[in-house]
């Protein structure tokens, strides 16, 4: 299976969640599946493909021109397979229609509009894939609860936060995405409510 690994670029994060998310990326290649990602060298998507790598798996990485081009952050220069997109929107697209399945990582501004934009996209009928939050330390605690009042107050309908699920335990994450069935619901009663 492809996987999309969302999550941080950044290198001053604690080691707790590298290690964890290299940990999680060497498993999952050991298992035969293979990584598309943003293509950077720090943070967790840096610690996703040195995971693949050690587990012997392919890895795609997917980065726009201009941060080779103005250094914005380090590339993983061992991926099998990188491609250069001229926009940050053009990357999200190539990444969220070769993955069959998502994972999200802690990290930062661009993890949470990747999160939100395929979440969006499969409230809206658009994919059917699996959506797995990796809870390292506690990181998502806040973003569920937010979630469940934004629920309660009837903002999004209790469905959505039934899209995705959150994990804080790697391998029942993995065995999650490698058991996952979607479930036949119209897109409408996601929009609309019940």
């Amino acid at each position: 299976m492809k996987i999309c690994i969302f999550g941080a670029a950044s290198e001053h994060i604690d080691k707790v969640y590298i290690n964890s998310v290299e940990t999680l990326g060497e498993e999952l290649a050991k298992r035969g599946h293979t990584l598309v990602f943003g293509a950077g060298g720090t943070g967790l998507m840096g610690a996703a493909a040195r995971g693949f790598a050690k587990g012997k798996g392919f890895i795609h990485g997917v980065i726009p021109e201009f941060f080779r081009e103005e250094r914005v952050e380090l590339i993983y220069e061992n991926c099998d397979k990188i491609t250069y997109t001229k926009t940050m929107a053009e990357r999200k697209f190539i990444m969220e229609d070769e993955a069959e399945a998502f994972i999200i990582t802690p990290g930062g501004i661009g993890t949470f509009e990747e999160f939100f934009e395929v979440l969006t996209l499969k409230q809206l009928g658009r994919h059917t894939k699996a959506m797995a939050i990796y809870n390292i330390e506690g990181y998502y605690d806040d973003l569920e609860k937010f979630m469940d009042t934004v629920t309660e107050r009837k903002f999004i309908t209790f469905k959505c936060n039934e899209l995705y699920s959150v994990f804080t335990d790697a391998a029942k994450l993995i065995d999650y995405l490698e058991n996952y069935t979607p479930e036949e619901t119209a897109w409408q009663k996601l929009k609309i409510g019940d």
